[in-house]
């Protein structure tokens, strides 16, 4: 790993920034991240990582005043993510799949990270994963890849996944997947299709179409703070404990895709009805909202 030492660059919130990378590597050229921090923070609870779409440079999404006050609120760091494909045919993001390397990448980074920026729970720290498009790819698949490291991830729209059914470890960890209502329909079906899959066999995923949206953020970015501040709560304890506590189907409260109810949480899901699971009310509550086109609750 090549260092690049701590960044000066304006900060919308007091806080410190510290630059890394890596590659070219088996399934990417670049490798770049930024790691920032409220200066408050003593310990970190988790971080959040911020994987933006194809090939894009999102190192400075982590600059974002909303995931910026998310992480003061929290104690969380913010990590935000550039990778990019070697030039290859076709219009897949190879990188997202990150058993072949990327996600290795990332891994690493985050040790050195914690070494630079002298926080070494940073090292282990347990992954919030949220992105957009190739993002959520990427997410997904490191989900499947590492789940003992992720609390909770986010699919935001994207389109070409490396993986179907995920193992029973992944299955566990809690997901939010979300669809345009405007998007393209390939998109939208191949979401559907791995949620309604991993699903039938207990995930704890829950698939929220966001009403007049094509592929676009939309009001993702609202709802997984929610989704996040609930996980926070249920499976990350202090920042010197790194075990995440695990949850099961009844721990949540169900959603039904159908006509939108919300209902309590039975033993298995039943094979036979497609339906959405949710770590707390207030998160079901919120996804009630996005598809009535609400404000969400505070």
């Amino acid at each position: 790993m090549l260092s690049l030492g701590c960044v000066a660059c304006a900060q919308v919130l007091p806080g410190k920034s510290f630059d890394q990378a890596a590659g070219p590597g088996a399934n990417f050229e670049t490798a770049e991240f930024r790691l920032w921090y409220p200066v408050q923070v003593k310990s970190f609870r988790a971080i959040l990582v911020l994987v933006p779409g194809s090939n894009e440079d999102g190192r400075s999404d982590v600059n974002d005043r909303f995931w910026q006050e998310f992480a003061s609120r929290h104690d969380v760091a913010l990590i935000g993510c550039h990778f990019a494909d070697k030039p290859h045919d076709g219009s897949v993001e190879n990188y997202a799949n990150v058993a072949q390397g990327s996600g290795q990448a990332l891994v690493e980074a985050l040790a050195s990270l914690s070494t630079q920026s002298d926080h070494p729970e940073l090292a282990n720290a347990p992954l919030l994963l949220w992105g957009f498009s190739a993002g959520g790819e990427f997410n997904y698949e490191f989900t499947a890849w590492k789940p003992d490291r992720v609390a909770a991830f986010v699919v935001n729209k994207g389109g070409v996944y490396f993986s179907a059914l995920l193992p029973p470890a992944a299955r566990r960890v809690p997901g939010l997947l979300f669809v345009g209502e405007k998007d393209l329909e390939w998109r939208k079906r191949i979401i559907t299709g791995l949620f309604a899959l991993n699903r039938r066999e207990d995930a704890l995923w829950a698939l929220v179409e966001e009403p007049g949206v094509g592929h676009a953020v939309g009001r993702s970015q609202e709802m997984a703070a929610i989704f996040f501040d609930a996980i926070l709560s249920l499976r990350v304890g202090a920042a010197s404990a790194r075990s995440l506590l695990k949850l099961d189907e009844r721990s949540g409260i169900i959603g039904e895709l159908t006509w939108g109810s919300i209902e309590p949480p039975t033993g298995k899901p039943d094979p036979n009805r497609l339906t959405d699971w949710f770590p707390t009310e207030r998160v079901a509550r919120a996804w009630e909202s996005i598809r009535r086109g609400a404000p969400l609750e505070r």
